[in-house]
């Protein structure tokens, strides 16, 4: 571990005032450089096929395959943020999500939203029960498509977050990042991407871990049987929920309704 229990502490009680922490220059650069090769290549072959779940303009979701280089226990298993995770949502918490987020040259501002819906309608929001850890795979600057947020939104109803949003109590703040950060967040924060105006894709890994007890069937990881018998006590610990097949082969993307 790199932080001490203190300091999770301290990451979790921003995270539960802010909806989101910043772990700066956490995962090795020479790791993500791998993935952004093998992403890109990836990304190739998806944008032929027209094999992308579109997220706005120019802007593709695309579900990686829990393979090679990408079923990494060093980054899905890492302790410093699983000890963050296990504090916001809760003890045993399940590994549901492994994906990108890439806008391109074209894209455009996504209308703001939440990425889940409520637990129980009409209900002030509960305590976090799914989060997203997203680390870029290239530098992320103000150009090429930033990462929106607002601050706060997590803890409040739909109507109340829309209401401070649109008054400006809350407004959308970017969230630049280097190569090599991790930002832990509630996914229900009211947050937006932005135009990537630049030709490089800038791709945005998205790890999504839930509590124990839910499970939204169209957000899951498809996990090879011979990768699945390769893996620590931990990590299938994780991953018990998520559906076991034969190759890591993905069809169409099945997380289409994203946005609430």
């Amino acid at each position: 571990m790199r932080y001490s229990d203190e300091e999770h502490d301290a990451y979790a009680n921003a995270f539960e005032r802010d909806g989101m922490v910043v772990l700066k220059q956490h995962f090795p650069k020479t790791t993500l450089a791998r993935w952004r090769k093998a992403f890109d290549h990836l990304l190739a072959e998806r944008l032929q096929d027209n094999a992308t779940a579109v997220r706005g303009a120019n802007r593709h979701y695309i579900t990686l395959p829990f393979a090679g280089l990408f079923a990494d226990e060093s980054i899905f298993c890492d302790a410093d943020v699983l000890a963050i995770v296990e504090r916001v949502a809760g003890d045993d918490p399940t590994l549901c999500q492994l994906a990108t987020d890439t806008p391109l040259r074209g894209s455009t501002y996504q209308d703001v939203h939440r990425d889940t819906p409520a637990l129980f309608d009409g209900l002030p929001e509960t305590p976090s029960f799914q989060l997203a850890v997203n680390f870029p795979l290239c530098d992320v600057t103000l150009e090429n498509g930033p990462f929106e947020t607002t601050i706060g939104t997590h803890r409040m109803n739909a109507e109340e977050a829309r209401q401070a949003y649109e008054s400006g109590q809350r407004p959308l703040q970017a969230v630049p990042m280097e190569l090599g950060d991790v930002m832990i967040r509630d996914v229900r924060a009211l947050h937006r991407g932005t135009p990537n105006d630049t030709d490089s894709p800038r791709p945005m890994v998205v790890i999504g871990y839930s509590r124990s007890w839910y499970f939204r069937p169209e957000v899951h990881i498809d996990v090879p049987r011979a990768v699945y018998s390769a893996l620590s006590p931990r990590a299938k610990r994780l991953l018990r929920h998520m559906p076991q097949v034969d190759d890591a082969v993905q069809g169409g993307e099945s997380y289409l309704e994203f946005a609430y």
